[in-house]
């Protein structure tokens, strides 16, 4: 099938399935050597990081008591829900961009347009709320060594406080931009590296605190029970609390897998790997985090777990010190891990844009050396180092995933119209029980998007408006399909 007419308005125009496998075939230039293995590391570098080691405990403590780990079960059903259709358009679609490239292709420029606009601020602001998070344990496991952070460079712009900038963070948001503008399969062996010390991490915990599991703790299992409702905080303000309440919170754990397939053009075999790379990080991601809660929850009450360092707190109490050093050195490689697949993600979301004429052309410049979009890269680096180095950024996770709870909407539903539109077009990988899986995909990222506060709706407003201010005066205009 043609992609639709060049004359048709922006909001029409359209790439067809046709025309994006072409696109890969003829070769863009990029360097093609990720495996599977490298391309699920990328996955679980995006999805294990400061959930795992965060807010399985404090989503316990507040929300869902031991019964957390059927919020991790519930908020995994809609994620996996939303991963398969991912799967299925990764199987046809192996293009840089991920849910821009398949919006671009099913619901046309528009569309298109503002889903690739909504990513770049969602994986920028991801990176350096990130970033802020890694500065914090580097700085704490660098006090235990004796060498702290002088008080200026120790955090966000707070003169009073005598500090000016938040220097780690800022160092690793630039050198992260540095290794991924090298050849990619150097960054991702790296990548690998870091994703094994904190799976090891993780298995730590469930080995080591296994043996000390008190089933007392588990009981009752649902203090709080199943379905969301309002209790008064320790504040006095209303809180929701609930199996359901705590998915809410813990679904934003469990995404992440969606940056491997901006890695397209950079795999040996997208077609069969992406697919599979997409559901191993999530299934290996959810069984860690299931383990993980059953086993925190058995050590200590419940009630034990309010803490920013959770899993430290919990192994402090039981005198293994060593458990919680070791925990807290891989928390710092998680953490590294998610900045990398993130910004990974977004400098490939703006490069598949520019490549399209929607952002200006020298964004789309390949490193000449190393085949990577360093310049995308480069400056990625540079925005979330400025943003994670002075701005004190609280609350942002609403309008970060505001973002990605859109994204699910539109891949869900574009199945939904491929299948219908084009039932018997090749697909390496078939999302199971359509309409349903879709279905419940679109209803729950609605529901979770419905609970977020009328200000993140606001700014994410705003955010469009820009968007579509650039759109018609820039993009649409010089469009490539245009």
């Amino acid at each position: 099938m043609a992609g639709t007419a060049g004359g048709a308005s922006g909001w029409r125009r359209r790439k067809s399935i046709d025309q994006l496998q072409k696109e890969y075939a003829k070769n863009t230039g990029m360097r093609r050597s990720l495996g599977l293995w490298q391309l699920t590391g990328i996955g679980l570098g995006g999805i294990i990081g400061v959930g795992i080691f965060v807010l399985t405990g404090v989503v316990a403590a507040t929300q869902a008591g031991p019964g957390v780990t059927l919020s991790f079960l519930v908020a995994g059903i809609a994620s996996a829900a939303a991963a398969l259709c991912y799967a299925e358009f990764a199987s046809m679609i192996p293009v840089a961009g991920s849910a821009y490239t398949y919006s671009y292709s099913v619901l046309g420029e528009g569309p298109a347009w503002f889903i690739g606009w909504d990513l770049l601020l969602e994986y920028a602001l991801v990176v350096a709320v990130v970033a802020i998070g890694w500065s914090g344990y580097a700085q704490a496991l660098l006090v235990h060594m004796g060498m702290p952070v002088p008080t200026w460079a120790s955090g966000s712009w707070d003169p009073e406080a005598g500090r000016y900038v938040d220097l780690p963070a800022v160092i690793i948001c630039l050198a992260i931009a540095w290794l991924l503008s090298l050849k990619t399969e150097w960054g991702a062996k790296f990548n690998t590296v870091l994703v094994f010390v904190k799976l090891f991490a993780a298995l730590l915990v469930i080995v080591a605190g296994i043996s000390y599991v008190n089933p007392a703790n588990w009981q009752p299992f649902l203090p709080f029970g199943f379905w969301p409702h309002e209790v008064i905080g320790e504040n006095g303000e209303l809180v929701k609390v609930g199996v359901v309440a705590g998915a809410a919170v813990v679904f934003f754990a469990v995404f992440g897998y969606d940056t491997l397939t901006t890695a397209a053009e950079e795999s040996v075999n997208p077609q069969r790997d992406l697919p599979r790379a997409v559901l191993l990080s999530l299934g290996i991601a959810l069984a860690l985090y299931i383990a993980m809660s059953l086993v925190l929850t058995g050590i200590v009450p419940y009630t034990e777990l309010n803490s920013p360092a959770p899993v430290a707190a919990a192994f402090d109490s039981l005198g293994l010190t060593w458990v919680t050093i070791v925990v807290s050195i891989a928390a710092v490689a998680g953490i590294t891990s998610v900045i990398f697949a993130f910004m990974l993600a977004c400098a490939r979301i703006a490069f598949a844009m520019s490549r399209d004429g929607l952002l200006p052309g020298w964004l789309e410049v390949l490193h000449p050396e190393h085949k990577t979009p360093y310049r995308p890269t480069l400056l990625a680096g540079a925005v979330t180092a400025v943003i994670a180095g002075i701005f004190p950024i609280r609350q942002v996770a609403e309008l970060v995933n505001i973002g990605t709870l859109s994204a699910f909407v539109l891949i869900c539903a574009s199945v939904l119209v491929l299948r219908k539109r084009e039932p018997e077009l090749k697909r390496g990988f078939r999302v199971p029980l359509v309409p349903l899986i879709p279905v419940l995909g679109i209803g729950f990222s609605l529901w979770l998007m419905s609970s977020l506060p009328a200000v993140t709706w606001q700014m994410f407003a705003l955010w469009l408006v820009i968007g579509l201010v650039i759109y018609k005066g820039y993009g649409e205009k010089r469009s490539k399909l245009a």
